[in-house]
């Protein structure tokens, strides 16, 4: 099968896959007064809404520089295009292979290694979840969320117990994953892995065997230069300064997020949050969308939103609506701009795609 043609399987398979989205989002949803609650809408809003999520992407770029500058410098743009592309890739492919775009695509452009780049990109993650976990833990000291309070969605009980056991799940990785970056850090440990990995071929073959000297070659040395890599994207742990600059953005970030969809919100009659009320909606859905979802979250969102929405007495059908056109709103203008970028930068979607679904992580060389 043509790498075209498996490419276009992937687009029927996320287009297939979000109609079913929408149909356990809705399904439920009287779809009268569904209409009736949007028939007052002003739509302009959604334009500074859509700026101001845009935004946030910018600050994502920033952030990502940062991370990258203790190794290598990259411009803004050499940021920011890799970083749409992923976004938009993540938008319309299933199985997020986005995030395995990104470093594809400045290793072919600026020659940066697979494994530091995928590295630099486990670091925002990393930031990520611990600032929606300190959100998420003001959400829970701020607003009171009823037990019997839940939706359904495609099975899913969703819940205050499961967004709970989601935050939980969340703390342990990341407590476990930050212990992890701490030890890869430190450098004597660095040298002792890289010792054990050159010794590992003669534990097994003579001294002289083409068969060790092979393995040592072809697959020992590369796991040091990997080991060496992923040293070099997390050395940000040992710069306080990035280190703060980096959970400042993150921060700047969600929020700006979370003002995107206040700002939308401001157009609908029927929902009247305040930005902190808006802030734990967001929140709610961020957690909502982290469950296995369908390409660009369709259904996820717009559940989120009407169980979020609820803890505030927004009318399902309402919460149902503004879910629905705030997600079009931050998802839509990511498309378009990461279409944008691949032209700017000359990077073929369907090729990039194509390498990253059938490439795990790669040597370095």
């Amino acid at each position: 099968m043509n790498m075209k043609k498996k490419l276009y399987i992937s687009l029927a398979a996320g287009v297939v896959l979000s109609a079913l989205g929408f149909y356990f989002a809705f399904r439920n949803v009287p779809f009268d007064a569904l209409a009736a609650s949007m028939a007052g809408i002003n739509y302009l809003w959604l334009i500074p809404g859509a700026a101001i999520g845009l935004f946030s992407f910018a600050v994502r770029a920033l952030r990502w520089q940062v991370i990258l500058g203790s190794t290598l410098k990259l411009s803004f743009f050499s940021a920011f295009h890799p970083l749409m592309i992923a976004f938009m890739i993540n938008s319309v492919l299933p199985g997020r292979i986005g995030e395995l775009a990104r470093p594809a695509i400045i290793k072919k452009q600026d020659n940066v290694p697979f494994s530091l780049g995928m590295t630099t990109i486990a670091a925002e993650r990393i930031l990520d979840a611990i600032t929606l976990i300190v959100l998420f833990a003001w959400v829970l000291a701020t607003v009171h969320i009823d037990p019997g309070l839940q939706t359904e969605f495609r099975g899913y009980r969703l819940n205050l117990e499961k967004l709970e056991n989601i935050a939980s799940a969340m703390v342990r990785v990341c407590i476990a994953v930050a212990a992890a970056v701490i030890v890869v850090s430190i450098p004597a440990v660095q040298r002792f892995l890289k010792r054990v990995i050159i010794k590992a071929p003669s534990l097994f073959f003579s001294e002289n065997s083409p068969i060790g000297a092979g393995v040592l070659e072809k697959c020992c040395l590369p796991l040091t230069r990997i080991i060496d890599h992923i040293a070099a994207g997390l050395s940000m742990v040992k710069q306080p300064m990035s280190l703060l600059l980096c959970v400042a953005y993150s921060a700047l970030i969600w929020l700006l997020q979370a003002a995107a969809l206040y700002v939308a919100a401001l157009g609908f009659p029927s929902i009247a949050l305040d930005f902190s009320e808006m802030t734990a909606v967001f929140i709610i859905i961020c957690f909502f969308i982290m469950l296995p979802s369908v390409p660009g979250y369709w259904g996820l969102w717009e559940a989120g939103a009407v169980f979020g929405a609820a803890l505030f007495g927004v009318s399902s059908e309402a919460a149902a609506g503004f879910g629905l056109l705030s997600h079009a709103m931050m998802i839509f203008p990511v498309i378009g701009v990461g279409v944008v970028s691949a032209f700017v930068t000359g990077v073929s979607i369907l090729g990039i795609s194509y390498e990253t679904r059938n490439e795990s992580l790669p040597i370095d060389r």
